[in-house]
């Protein structure tokens, strides 16, 4: 062993030399020091505390259901905006203002509304393009085809059509819960648009299309159209009719008043709702627009 090895022991040196390898604290090497986690818990407060008791639920009642859920349900509002209604004193129970939140009602209850007689179930719009052989009647002979058979699966509300097509007509229909639309859309005096196409036996002899036009007395009643034309690029016996009924027997009396057999009518507008991309005996659910625009028609 030679001298300065001897020296290298009593004061170690670099790893060539034989002595360990001194730690650098130069950049990148640096011990890394961890600061206390702002979330650490204290260790006495580290132990668990002993949960609290749940109190025991209260068993659900398939009979009733929250008043906001209620109003909601009914198509008025959202269930945050039933609240505020409720709160307000706006919202009476079988004749009793209720201002408690999550009061629940039975679905026998007697609910207003701001004054207006409300029920749960959601308003369902739903708008077909009916196809032949289907009737709206209510009393057709067992196993005849009904138009409900065909958006029975749609909703689980109970719908009813609005207003009645005979087994011939095809175009549009609207299904609905709402009984202030289904009032609106069958009274005699009504403010929206029909349009229909109608198929005769033979043309249309254009000094009848004008006595349509200035209105007809059918059966003591006088009968008056908005707009009458030959449908375009199609034959005289093709005709479109606008008006404001949605009671199709009307249009065919028009045409059978001037000795015309109408072979075909079919509804391609029912209050400014269209066919676009809703092949025959196909339906969808109206949007929102649609249905705001429905209830200010």
């Amino acid at each position: 062993m030679s001298r300065h090895q001897e020296s290298d022991k009593s004061r170690p040196g670099s790893a060539r030399q034989g002595g360990y390898k001194k730690t650098s604290n130069s950049r990148g090497n640096a011990p890394v020091k961890k600061a206390p986690s702002k979330f650490a818990t204290k260790p006495e407060a580290a132990k668990e505390a002993p949960k609290a008791a749940k109190s025991p639920k209260r068993p659900s009642n398939p009979d009733e259901i929250r008043l906001n859920r209620y109003i909601s349900n009914s198509g008025m509002c959202s269930r945050r905006d039933a609240d505020i209604y409720i709160q307000s004193g706006n919202v009476k129970v079988n004749g009793v203002v209720i201002t408690e939140m999550g009061y629940q009602v039975k679905l026998t209850d007697a609910v207003q509304f701001d004054g207006v007689n409300i029920t749960p179930e959601k308003k369902e719009y739903i708008l077909l393009n009916k196809p032949k052989n289907f009737s709206t009647a209510g009393d057709d002979a067992p196993g005849s085809a009904n138009v409900l058979d065909l958006v029975r699966n749609a909703t689980k509300a109970n719908l009813i059509p609005v207003g009645r097509m005979d087994k011939t007509t095809t175009g549009l229909l609207l299904f609905t819960n709402d009984t202030e639309i289904v009032q609106k859309f069958t009274v005699p005096n009504q403010r929206s648009s029909k349009v229909y196409q109608v198929t005769l036996d033979k043309n249309l002899k254009f000094e009848d299309l004008e006595r349509i036009q200035k209105g007809l007395t059918i059966e003591d009643h006088r009968v008056f159209v908005e707009e009458i034309t030959y449908i375009e690029d199609q034959p005289k016996s093709e005709i479109g009719i606008k008006m404001k009924t949605s009671n199709v027997k009307v249009v065919r009396k028009i045409f059978e008043h001037l000795k015309y057999d109408v072979l075909k009518v079919d509804r391609v507008t029912f209050a400014g709702l269209t066919k676009k991309n809703l092949p025959r005996g196909d339906w969808r659910f109206l949007t929102e627009q649609e249905i705001i625009n429905l209830k200010n028609s």
